[in-house]
């Protein structure tokens, strides 16, 4: 057989592997492939590296298979990171690897080591470096595309609109399976540098703050300046909204039944199983997180005044108060909290270095984050003396918590389980959760209690930033039916709210709505009466895509 009729052969065996491949992940809950051979784009690039890649290797056996490593562990790190968090896996988030690194249990980093470096340490070895001409030619085809996305954007994404299969708008996913998966990569890639130069526009920094400092005025003038206490929790799953499942006793702690009963509300978040940035950034500014810039919004913030919610009130006389219960170089938090307009931001000591804190992540326990209850209780001791103070300012305390994450395990001499999972399906992963929001929902009545003993008259926000990934992703809510599977059901999540003492329940809500009801409090209402507040009425909800301009002006100063 000569060389043109063998690499005929393996490339023919190479995208059979693929389509193959793609089946596999689609049966894994991955995504679908029933339209892959109209993504004749993705083939002819795919195929342009495989041969690239065959060319520019020594010769051996193995060869054409090696030659298909780089391309696999493409599709796989795409594909891992779909399944894990429900999203299409954008270039932009290779800046969260150090983040996902120092999070992803010993396990999962084994099998990242076997399954995509070990691999790729075998292609580099197998490269013939000495064959300067296949490896340079060759990858100018690349380095041309490279160039094409990065400085003509418009012009790539212009020709995959006319030479593609069609971007669905509202669906990253249904895009990826109608075009592929490299082909959407690059075309994400060149949107979110078109999407750079869109801002530009939107700087305006007198305007800007001018229009900030009048509605902080609006706010003085018109608001009652009670204090606000918004707690966001990593994970907070509540057990009980999967109507496939059971458990061998209540998940839900007694006392927090006494204080909450039926008066729980849901939230949206823009996020599934990961990515806690991007329910905060929705949280605390009022605004879609729409991934225009970056997959992350806090990663372009820069410390310059963005001015969203704690800004705001900052400038309307509050005391401004953020805690942080993990590490401050954590999807950026700190240059984001700076942005966001936090007069105080606080991280345990033990991540702090020379930064002042009030509280430890080290409580005693062995647990792989900080108990809710540690957190909530060194909190307590700050707004107590906060309150006490001679001529205090209003507070708005803000706290983003930790101990949810992935993979709950409970420190069980503190902590020891107490039900079991009772389902046809099982994730062994909802089983500690469950055990975890039996310990969760303690700390959190007591947290409540407490604060209402300190501040009666308060409004008090508790809410979940997504729900957690589980062993299963999208799988488990799917086969357990969580919220009866509605719409997107897994993308809501459990909302308390205490106003002045009494737990209130809106019939709808978005994350980034809450500010609105931040607001709406301070004011006594006048700021809904003002604008419209969707959660507050009947009137349809606006399409995320409308709050675009709001987004650009606001990024366009917070990456200053």
């Amino acid at each position: 057989m000569n060389m043109l009729a063998r690499h005929l052969l393996l490339s023919g065996l190479f995208l059979l592997g693929l389509y193959l491949y793609a089946l596999g992940m689609e049966a894994a809950g991955g995504l679908k492939s029933e339209t892959v051979y109209l993504q004749w784009l993705e083939i002819v690039f795919v195929l342009y590296l495989y041969t690239y890649f065959f060319l520019i290797l020594r010769p051996g056996r193995w060869r054409g298979l090696i030659a298909a490593i780089p391309v696999l562990i493409g599709y796989l790190v795409q594909d891992i990171y779909f399944l894990a968090f429900g999203k299409v896996f954008r270039l932009i988030a290779v800046m969260e690897l150090p983040e996902l690194i120092q999070v992803l249990p010993a396990g999962y980093l084994l099998m990242a080591g076997i399954f995509i470096l070990l691999p790729l340490v075998i292609f580099l070895a197998s490269i013939s470096y000495a064959a300067l001409r296949p490896l340079i030619l060759g990858a100018v085809p690349l380095l041309l595309l490279a160039g094409l996305v990065a400085w003509s954007p418009g012009a790539y994404t212009a020709f995959i609109h006319s030479a593609g299969n069609g971007i669905v708008k509202y669906s990253d996913a249904k895009s990826v399976e109608s075009n592929g998966r490299y082909i959407m990569l690059m075309y994400r890639e060149a949107d979110r540098i078109n999407a750079l130069a869109t801002t530009a526009p939107y700087r305006n920094r007198t305007g800007y703050d001018a229009a900030v400092q009048q509605r902080a005025e609006q706010i003085s003038r018109a608001g009652s300046l009670r204090n606000v206490y918004l707690i966001v929790l990593e994970s907070f799953l509540d057990p009980t909204l999967f109507s496939k499942a059971g458990y061998s006793s209540d998940p839900v702690h007694p006392e927090f039944s006494r204080l909450f009963g039926d008066k729980q509300g849901l939230s949206v978040s823009p996020v599934f199983g990961g990515a806690t940035a991007q329910a905060e950034f929705e949280i605390l500014c009022g605004i879609p997180a729409l991934e225009k810039i970056s997959s992350i919004e806090f990663n372009i913030f820069t410390g310059a005044p963005a001015y969203c919610l704690p800004g705001l009130l900052e400038k309307a006389g509050y005391r401004t108060v953020a805690t942080n219960a993990y590490k401050p170089n954590f999807f950026n938090a700190l240059p984001a909290y700076q942005g966001l307009g936090f007069g105080e931001i606080y991280f345990p000591t033990e991540y702090s270095g020379s930064r002042e804190s009030y509280f430890s992540a080290n409580d005693g326990s062995k647990d792989d984050y900080l108990f809710d209850g540690s957190l909530f209780k060194q909190n307590l001791a700050f707004v107590a003396r906060a309150l006490g103070e001679d001529e205090p300012r209003p507070l708005f305390n803000y706290i983003m918590a930790i101990y949810g994450h992935t993979p709950h395990n409970l420190d069980e001499p503190l902590r020891p389980e107490r039900l079991q999972l009772e389902a046809d399906y099982q994730d062994d992963h909802l089983h500690r959760a469950a055990n975890q929001y039996y310990y969760r929902t303690e700390a959190i009545a007591e947290y409540v209690r407490k604060l209402l003993e300190l501040d009666s008259n308060s409004l008090i926000i508790i809410v979940s930033d997504h729900v957690p990934p589980l062993r299963n992703g999208p799988n488990t809510y799917r086969e357990l039916a969580y919220l009866d599977n509605i719409e997107d059901s897994y993308y809501y999540n459990r909302l308390l709210i205490i106003d002045n003492g009494q737990p209130v329940v809106y019939k709808r809500m978005r994350h980034f709505d809450l500010p609105d009801v931040v607001l709406d409090f301070i004011t006594v209402g006048q700021h809904c009466r003002i604008q419209d507040c969707p959660h507050l009425t009947d009137t349809p909800l606006q399409d995320r895509m409308s709050y675009l301009d709001q987004y650009y002006s606001l990024i366009a100063h917070a990456s200053e």
